[in-house]
């Protein structure tokens, strides 16, 4: 039985004219932290977001443990406007919106925290449990699942207990420091019980020491909940010293795959990231 967890085909995204990711393809096995990685406007998001159903991909196949979860081929105006490879290769459209990507199992965090800010702690990481709740809209209607409820609400304490953030459970979620902000996304979306976790740049506005102590926590979630997780970051230092493999977009062009000290010694990627000299 295959352990790849994730896997993208030629994976295709073009808005109008533009091709944001032009067919990517990498996979992340089961257990391992794989980092996507290239300089601003390189494509990251738009497949992170791409993978969690926020667009239908122009072209190519995204799968989730064997399962295609997204497929996609230029049709209309864009399969004149299409400048991506492999047009004829894909068929059948196959779509899922975010919440159902969110049942199947993928849960992501954002560049830009998107806590709800007027809610608790506690609220927030409810929230996201509610998305298991077994009892269905005329149980809760009618408060029939109250059990239920008591049974969510201890179990997202406990979540917050095991990660060090049962102390600010009746804090309203503004009210925290930036670097809590952070970690309390990532503890929402693990309660949506998932096996693979998207963190969209998770250090971004954290110091030196701040961003060491979130790569242990990163390293800490992934084995207490047998994580499979795939992260964007700007953070070289975090990236290096966390990933098993790092794949660098550049234009939305993959232009290097390997462990980290392939990809620190990699002249393509240096030439990405510094630029070259003209001659």
């Amino acid at each position: 039985m295959s352990s790849t967890v994730l896997e993208l085909e030629n994976m295709t995204m073009q808005f109008g004219g533009v091709v944001a990711v032009d067919s990517l393809s990498m996979h992340v096995d089961k257990g391992e932290i794989v980092a996507l990685i290239g300089p601003n406007g390189a494509g990251k998001t738009t497949a992170f977001n791409v993978v969690t159903g926020v667009y239908a991909p122009t072209n190519g196949i995204v799968t989730l443990r064997g399962k295609t979860i997204a497929q996609g081929h230029p049709t209309g105006k864009m399969r004149k406007l299409y400048a991506g490879s492999y047009i004829g290769k894909y068929g059948k459209l196959i779509t899922n919106t975010p919440d159902k990507i969110a049942e199947m199992g993928i849960s992501r965090t954002f560049q830009n925290i998107r806590l709800f800010k007027n809610m608790t702690v506690l609220e927030n990481v409810l929230i996201a449990r509610h998305m298991r709740l077994e009892s269905g809209l005329l149980k809760a209607t009618f408060h029939l699942n109250q059990q239920e409820e008591r049974r969510i609400k201890q179990e997202s304490l406990d979540l917050l207990e095991m990660l060090g953030m049962v102390d600010l459970a009746n804090e309203n979620a503004s009210s925290l420091p930036y670097g809590k902000q952070r970690y309390l996304e990532i503890i929402r979306a693990i309660a949506t019980e998932p096996r693979l976790l998207l963190l969209d740049e998770p250090a971004a506005g954290m110091n030196p020491q701040e961003t060491d102590e979130l790569s242990q926590f990163i390293r800490d979630i992934k084995d207490k909940f047998k994580l499979t997780i795939f992260l964007i970051e700007h953070h070289m230092n975090l990236v290096m010293d966390i990933s098993d493999r790092i794949y660098v977009l550049d234009f939305g062009k993959l232009i290097a795959q390997g462990i980290p000290d392939e990809i620190q010694n990699n002249p393509a990627v240096i030439a990405a990231y510094l630029g070259v000299d003209e001659e």
